[in-house]
């Protein structure tokens, strides 16, 4: 529970996404003031730079309850559970009349990048009555920095706006940097907005996850109308059939979908795949571009690119809490207690187990990373996981540990576990071992204790 000196204070909030706002309906639930800051000039700025593409979550995952509760007492109807939206569709029907409720408006920062974020007078190498002091947020807001005090701080920033480069090894190189102009780190409206940009080009792909499935997917139906479009695609994975997913067994049938139409295309010829391919570099020869890399132990390049979409998952961005003491971990950059639930080393079967304030708690008191920040680089997250973290957190702040430490959360399978520990470690083991061990840390089943119906291999 937060220190009562600074109880006059709001609870600063990181982000204006869903897990943001989420958090903000939840403490007006509370009758808690509240801060939020969002770095662009409207609510969920990430979300609209990609509002073209379809989730593959229905409304009722998308939705969080208190929010719910909030928007229908103000006159709003909520959408079809069982649609899918758009990332368009969501910020207007759903985030947008959120932020304009008139409990959480006024508190709305837009063109507000935080900087900073410190104790007040003291420095993170200070102990003492520490936890007593305000927090200070130092903050860009339209050009002019302003600093505001916090009794608690919520970072909901994501991770969109800090993607990894292409190349393998996860350092921008100066090649790379200098092709700015050339490679796009988001999933472009290639049917769209910027279809002159790909038509009739020799378009490369890069990454494995849902973002580069979707970037492929719409490329092949640029291809069916624009015939000289070329289409390449590089991904790390030794099998081309690990990205393919759980399929016809994924609970999410959208999501199930993406892998039936990308395995659908790899076999129609369109794409020319690249796999166990690790990117060292790229050159520049005129207006197009080469990569260099290494498969198998074989140097190998890909030429005559005109461009690159680049979608090898983001990185959090820690820069701004420098002076905050956090547990992070050294690889997946998770929230440290969360790194072996999600470390796509050990399993890829995108569920963890429901999680809330004890496992967020970092060591600065009263100050929690949430939402897909809280992942780090793990490349799978779910607004529902992150509405969870939050209504956990809001209550242990508001002093209802009752409520936060029961944390229930069901999430959809995806139909597959990929472990690469042993099987006295999987997830994938007969209940009766699971059982008869008590696992629950590296399982990756969306309820504490596993059990046939909850288990993530389908």
């Amino acid at each position: 529970m937060m220190n009562t000196c600074c109880s006059v204070l709001p609870i600063a909030i990181i982000g204006g996404g869903p897990v943001g706002l989420a958090a903000a309906a939840h403490l007006v639930s509370k009758g808690e003031s509240f801060v939020l800051f969002e770095t662009a000039n409207e609510i969920a700025g990430n979300i609209n730079r990609w509002s073209h593409v379809r989730l593959f979550s229905p409304w009722q995952f998308n939705i969080d309850k208190v929010a719910t509760q909030l928007l229908e007492e103000n006159g709003w109807k909520a959408p079809i559970h069982t649609d899918i939206p758009t990332g368009g569709e969501l910020v207007t029907q759903y985030l947008a009349p959120l932020s304009k409720l008139p409990t959480i408006q006024p508190h709305i920062h837009f063109n507000a990048k935080v900087t900073a974020v410190s104790r007040k007078g003291l420095s993170k190498v200070k102990t003492a009555e520490r936890e007593k002091l305000p927090f200070v947020l130092h903050v860009t807001e339209n050009g002019e920095t302003k600093v505001y005090e916090a009794k608690a701080v919520i970072d909901a920033s994501g991770t969109w706006a800090t993607p990894n480069p292409a190349v393998s090894n996860g350092m921008w190189t100066d090649n790379e940097l200098a092709l700015k102009e050339q490679i796009t780190y988001e999933i472009p409206d290639v049917l769209g907005k910027q279809r002159e940009r790909y038509a009739g080009k020799h378009v490369l792909v890069v990454g494995s996850g849902h973002s580069a499935i979707h970037a492929l997917l719409d490329l092949e139906k640029l291809k069916e109308q624009e015939p000289d479009t070329n289409i390449s695609w590089i991904i790390r994975k030794s099998q081309v059939k690990e990205v393919y997913g759980g399929q016809e067994k994924d609970s999410l049938r959208e999501r199930g979908q993406l892998g039936i139409r990308l395995e659908n295309l790899v076999l129609s010829g369109k794409v020319q795949v690249y796999p166990s391919f690790m990117i060292e570099n790229f050159e520049q020869s005129g207006n197009q571009i080469h990569v260099i890399g290494y498969s198998n132990g074989q140097t190998i390049q890909v030429e005559s690119i005109d461009e690159v979409i680049s979608n090898t998952g983001s990185r959090p961005d820690m820069s701004f809490l420098r002076e905050v003491r956090t547990d992070i971990d050294s690889a997946i950059e998770s929230v440290g207690v969360l790194a072996p639930l999600i470390d796509p080393n050990l399993h890829s079967c995108g569920t963890v187990r429901p999680h809330g304030e004890k496992e967020l708690r970092q060591p600065e008191q009263d100050f929690y990373i949430v939402g897909a920040k809280s992942y780090g680089r793990a490349p799978t997250f779910l607004m529902a996981t992150g509405y969870e973290q939050v209504r956990s957190i809001v209550a242990a702040l508001t002093g209802d540990w009752e409520a936060a430490e029961k944390v229930e959360l069901e999430l959809p399978e995806t139909g597959v576990c990929n472990i690469s520990v042993s099987r006295e470690e999987s997830c994938c083991e007969t209940e009766e071992a699971a059982q008869e061990k008590k696992a629950e840390s590296t399982c990756c089943t969306v309820n504490p204790s596993p059990s046939k119906s909850s288990s993530c291999c389908g």
